[in-house]
């Protein structure tokens, strides 16, 4: 009890850390994500004392690699769902599909196969090392476009791809590390099996999404409550997560769908303004708790990765999942008309990789053959994302003419 005591004060004292962080990065207008990377960055290469438990626990401990899927997934989705209005996802929606959908598989399959020819990296360590990379977390992106007042639409097809993108990547994730080689064993009929269990994780998430949200958004109709019915969200968030993961369904898809189900027609059926106002806030404070440990985290990690001769593998690493987006961005909204030039451009560098890949990562079990080269190689990625794409994307907006003036965003 008193060594978990001592660890818990210690988590405080990083969470207070972090929270300095970004105060300082917000009074300097700058993205507290990457501000937070660079900090863990600095505190796992200085080796605190006092820090050490807390740091080892954050980076090694089972529980809380399992907390990070389990608890952080369902808030970070959650919010973002609920901050996305439907009817700019429906305006938006002919290029968000196109590249969560389109833009997801092909990034997939080009980085799998990439790594399996090009890496030598093994088959399996190869297609969960390209599901890994084919989401994007795009949180510093869209803080750095809010405030440069790029096109409403940008930030809306960029959260939009980000959203579904989470609940398919996942899904390939768990295929790749867990049924592949059985579904290759079997040939062409293992392919069946494989696109049919695909569409049994993603169709069933949808389904009890779509069934909770509902649901969900009725039953507030009947209050007008705002602490209860921020308690309703939280139930709704985490229980379509865990029932669908429990009808081995994916979660993700679920939360998301339940997330845009109540953000959009449960707010309009049963919040009022006070409400609506209260729970955003309530979710902007859990969120930005969340993302300060998560992206902590990432640079926490650099103690535990052994990068011995892997600089090779891991620049080319780079090259091929920069290119592997690249082709992907542009030939899933190639048959888009009136697409802007200057919109796929900064789609395409704004596509960063963040916490969902390092948490997937970290979630492989230990005796998961090349789990080390995994994380070497998703956590040098997402580092150089949030580093040099992240503090490169102000300038890239501003050359390519997308920066508009807060009245006209």
């Amino acid at each position: 009890m008193h060594h978990f005591n001592e660890i818990f004060i210690q988590i405080l004292v990083l969470l207070a850390v972090s929270m300095a962080v970004i105060a300082i990065a917000k009074k300097l207008n700058q993205p507290y994500s990457i501000a937070l990377v660079l900090t863990g960055l600095l505190l796992g290469l200085a080796r605190i004392p006092f820090l050490e438990a807390a740091e080892s626990f954050i980076t090694q401990s089972h529980v809380f690699q399992a907390i990070i899927i389990s608890l952080f997934l369902p808030i970070l989705l959650g919010d973002a769902t609920l901050k996305l209005p439907f009817s700019h996802l429906k305006e938006q929606s002919k290029p968000v599909l196109a590249l969560a959908f389109g833009g997801t598989l092909l990034s997939f399959l080009l980085i799998a196969f990439a790594s399996y020819y090009l890496l030598g990296l093994p088959l399996v360590v190869a297609f969960t090392f390209g599901a890994l990379m084919s989401a994007t977390d795009p949180i510093s992106v869209i803080s750095i476009f809010k405030s440069l007042g790029v096109p409403k639409q940008v930030v809306t097809i960029i959260e939009g791809e980000s959203l579904f993108n989470d609940g398919i990547a996942v899904v390939l994730f768990q295929i790749s590390s867990v049924y592949l080689l059985t579904y290759l064993e079997m040939g062409w009929a293992g392919a069946g099996s494989g696109l049919l269990l695909f569409l049994q994780f993603a169709l069933g998430g949808m389904a009890v999404g779509a069934l909770l949200g509902f649901a969900f958004s009725q039953l507030i109709r009947f209050y007008d409550d705002y602490p209860l019915e921020i308690a309703f969200s939280m139930l709704l968030f985490f229980g379509s997560y865990f029932i669908a993961e429990h009808f081995h369904v994916s979660g993700v898809i679920a939360v998301v769908v339940a997330g845009l189900i109540f953000g959009s027609y449960g707010a309009k059926i049963g919040m009022s303004d006070k409400t609506f106002m209260n729970i955003h806030s309530f979710w902007d404070v859990i969120t930005l708790i969340a993302n300060s440990l998560i992206f902590l985290m990432i640079g926490l990690e650099i103690r535990n990765i052994n990068f011995a001769d892997k600089w090779g593998m891991i620049a080319a690493a780079v090259i091929l999942v920069l290119l592997g987006r690249t082709i992907a961005l542009y030939a899933s909204v190639f048959f888009l008309k009136d697409f802007p030039r200057a919109w796929k451009n900064v789609l395409n560098w704004g596509g960063l990789k963040g916490s969902l890949s390092i948490a997937l990562a970290l979630s492989l079990p230990q005796d998961f053959a090349g789990r080390d080269d995994v994380l070497v190689l998703t956590f040098s990625i997402v580092l150089f994302s949030l580093l040099v794409q992240g503090l490169t994307i102000k300038p890239l907006v501003l050359k390519l003419g997308l920066s508009r003036q807060k009245n006209s965003s």
